[in-house]
Formats: C-alpha cells, structure tokens, sequence
C-alpha cells in the first residue's frame, strides 16, 4: 500500500497523451504564435504613410520645427472694441455659434453682465465652455477687454472702455 502511494506522489497532472498535446500547445505553440502576431502588429505600424515621399518639399515639411517665435509691434497703435470684436469675436457672437451669446441680445448677455467686467474678462482670456482662450494671441489683454466691453454694452451693459496700460 505505501508502494503504491508513493508512486502517485511522484506523477505529474498529465496522465493522458491528449493532456500532453494541450499542455506542449499551450507551452511553446501558443507563445510563438503571440511573438508573431505582436511582431507582424508592430513592424505594420511603420510603413510610410500614403502620399509621403522623399521630396526635399516632403522632407522638408515633416522635419519642420516644432514652435516658432514672434515678434509683435508693440508700438503699434491700441485696437477699439469693434475692431477687436469684428476680427476675433464676431466669428461665434454674431450668429451665437456653440451658444455663444448673440451679439446685442439683451436677454443672453443680462445674467453675464450682472457678473462685472473683470469676470467677462477672464472667461474671455482664459476661456469658458465652448469658448477657447483669447488671450496671448494677436491682441493684447486690455484689446479682448475692449471688445468685451463693446459686446456687454451693445447689450445694455455701462461698462468703461478699458485704457492701455503704461509701459514699464
């Protein structure tokens, strides 16, 4: 009886030839299969995109810097509200794109107006809902202030314009 015993101890968990086959297919097969499926996924990834070439113009584009600097005319002279407004702003408040506020609707702007000035103009230069930010781009701050300015009093608002800031 202990001969016995002492031979099942020494016995693996695969007792047949068809567990063998599984337990070599599930070992070495399936791995090798996933090696070469990752491996054909992979080198798939980097074939050239259509339309690319190795014209100095291809070249030249996909190699092109990443930022750029500008030099802004500071000594320009201070853009008006409507200016502002026409080049920047009209292009959602006119027509009241996103639900942006329509511009001379007294009913959209009244609950933003009764927030003052200085919470307009930071959802102006810093963005609001569908509304990206203005500032930093092509007008200076106290410019978007003008133009928030020349919308909020077009809808009933007495906001003052504001003034360029002296130079430091």
């Amino acid at each position: 009886m202990s001969d016995q015993h002492h031979e099942e101890a020494h016995t693996g968990p695969i007792k047949t030839p068809k567990q063998l086959l599984i337990a070599v297919l599930y070992s070495f097969v399936l791995p090798v299969l996933i090696i070469i499926g990752l491996v054909a996924y992979v080198t798939s990834a980097n074939k050239p995109q259509a339309g690319s070439s190795n014209e100095p113009e291809a070249i030249a584009a996909r190699i092109q810097k990443v930022g750029s600097v500008e030099i802004k005319d500071v000594n320009r002279a201070a853009r008006n509200g409507d200016e502002v407004y026409k080049a920047q702003c009209s292009a959602c408040h006119a027509g009241g794109a996103a639900g942006a506020p329509k511009f001379g609707d007294n009913g959209a702007w009244g609950a933003r107006i009764a927030k003052g000035y200085d919470t307009l103009l930071t959802s102006a230069l810093k963005g609001k809902g569908a509304m990206g930010a203005q500032g930093g781009g092509d007008f200076e701050d106290f410019e978007i202030g003008r133009a928030v300015v020349h919308m909020a009093n077009a809808a009933g608002g007495k906001f003052a314009e504001p003034k360029k800031p002296e130079a430091k």
